[in-house]
Order: C-alpha cells, then structure tokens, then sequence
C-alpha cells in the first residue's frame, strides 16, 4: 500500500502572528534584555520558548514587571483597564495586537458610543474575547451557545449590536447569528469578524476532506485557530488530531491509512511542519503532494514604543 503526505496551503504563520514575533524581537533588539510580555505573545509554546531563549520574559500580571521595564501585550489584545494599570505602574508599553483584533475593538467602541448593548459571539475566558470585552466600561454580553443567545437580556432590544472572535468557524457563529437575529430583529453587526487567515486555512480543510484519511494539525492546544482547523477538518471526513510537533504523533494513526493531510494553525512556525513531514517519511509515507492555494500578501508592521 501505498502512503501519501498532502500538505495544505496556505497554512502557519499569518500576518497579526508574524508582526507579534517580529515586535518582540524588535524590543529586544532595540532596548535589550529583558523585555517582558504580557500572558503568550501568540498560543505556540514553541515560540514561547524561542522568545524566552532570547531573554523575553513572560508575566501573568503586570505587578510581575519592573517600573520603566519595556511590556509588549500579545497578538490577541488587552482590555482599557489593562492599558491604565501599566500607566499607573509606570511600565513602558508596546501594543502587540494583532491589527485584525484592533479592528474588532474599534467597532466595539463606536456601538458603545452609539448607545448600543454589545454581544460578543465567542469562546468565554480566551483572551481575545477578553480584550475586546473590556474595551467599553459597560454591559457587553459574551456568548459561545445557541442556548446562551436565547438567554441574553438587554435594555434595548432595538439597539444591540454584535461581533465574534476573529479565530472561529463560520459553523461556530451561523447558528448563534441567526438566534440574534431572530431574538433582536434590529441587531447590528458583521456576518462575522472571522478573519482573513482563519478563513483561508479552513476554506482548505474542506478541500483536503475529499482526500485524505487523517489530519495532522500542527498547534498548540490552547489555540483557538487551530483547534477550529481540527474541527472543520473532521466535519470534511477526515480523521482530525492536533499536534504540538512529531512528538505527539501515535503510531496507530499510521496503521492502515493510506494518505495523511498536514496543516498548521496561524501560530505554529513551519519547522515545526517539516519535522512532522520527516517524521511520516521515515514511517513509510514516501509520496508527496503540495497543494496550491489562497496566496496571502497582507503584511503588517512591528509595532513600537508609545
């Protein structure tokens, strides 16, 4: 029997995840070690630990950083009361989040301005829906169910307004889209704020589904992007795991399958796709496709000191 790698495209790296890393090594280069960020710069604990080898520091809390120290907050974005408590810390402050998220942050802000009820169609307590919620010093509704869009209570059932989480399927927010709709009739909002890279990488699993037996996604298992890569995988026919490297690998995925699709969430640097692909090559998968895909060209800048 024959055995077959098919590897997608696009897959990895996107450009809010490329300008995080880039930011922080900026930091380091310009202001030397140490530098300290705020929770995972992006979730790959790979390149946490790349980050940290180069003398980045990593903080649950701001307490944990020294007064005039440099603070870089993550790719996925912090809440207003975030940003006061480093002024009022004296911290140094460099924004890593992703443009993308800002985006969503922005929207939040003009809806509260506006006098709107905002609901944030999301996963509670991922950092991302965090930030964005706290963004506004009022009543923001988070939902991930069906059942929790049904439940939400507002002052104004004639001014709400919506916005989701940028790393999830449109399978995640469809049904809970269409319970707002029916529930406020007038709410505002996107068909979704999925973004780009999100799109693009799941738009490919659906197209790997006709041919491969298992999915390998590459990621760490705190990411919310890759986890969705799995899912949508799955739902295309294919078996689905998600893997931080080759390590993670089971043997018995291998048995008696006959093609293997390899892709990788927005956070995980493609080294870590060419070890998983040397891994299988020396298990006896020796044939070997790349597929063409979306090209991306959205780049962005590091960000810099305030």
């Amino acid at each position: 029997m024959k055995k077959k790698i098919v590897l997608a495209n696009p897959r990895g790296f996107c450009a809010g995840v490329e300008r995080a890393i880039a930011t922080v090594k900026l930091a380091v280069q310009e202001y030397g070690v140490p530098v300290y960020v705020l929770h995972e710069i992006v979730h790959n604990k790979h390149v946490v630990q790349e980050l940290t080898d180069l003398g980045v520091i990593f903080v649950d809390v701001l307490e944990d950083i020294p007064k005039g120290a440099i603070a870089i907050f993550s790719a996925h974005g912090v809440s207003r009361a975030i940003e006061e408590r480093a002024q009022e810390l004296g911290l140094r402050m460099i924004n890593g989040t992703c443009p993308l998220v800002g985006a969503v942050h922005n929207m939040v802000e003009k809806y509260f301005a506006d006098g709107y009820d905002i609901i944030i169609i999301g996963h509670h307590r991922h950092p991302e829906v965090e930030g964005t919620a706290g963004r506004v010093n009022g009543k923001v509704h988070v939902v991930a169910t069906e059942e929790e869009a049904k439940a939400v209570q507002v002052k104004d059932s004639g001014r709400v307004a919506y916005v989701t989480q940028t790393t999830l399927s449109q399978n995640d927010i469809a049904g809970i889209r269409d319970v707002l709709i029916r529930k406020f009739p007038k709410i505002q909002g996107p068909k979704s704020n999925v973004c780009y890279a999100t799109l693009n990488r799941q738009n490919a699993m659906r197209e790997l589904g006709k041919t491969c037996d298992v999915l390998l996604v590459v990621g760490s298992k705190n990411s919310s992007n890759s986890n969705r890569l799995r899912e949508v995988g799955e739902r295309a026919g294919m078996t689905g795991y998600l893997i931080d490297d080759e390590n993670d690998i089971e043997r018995e995925w291998l048995v008696d399958t006959e093609t293997i699709c390899i892709t990788a969430g927005a956070s995980a640097p493609e080294r870590l796709v060419q070890g998983v692909i040397a891994f299988l090559q020396k298990h006896g998968f020796d044939e070997f496709q790349e597929l063409d895909g979306k090209e991306e060209r959205i780049s962005f800048h590091p960000a810099r000191l305030r």
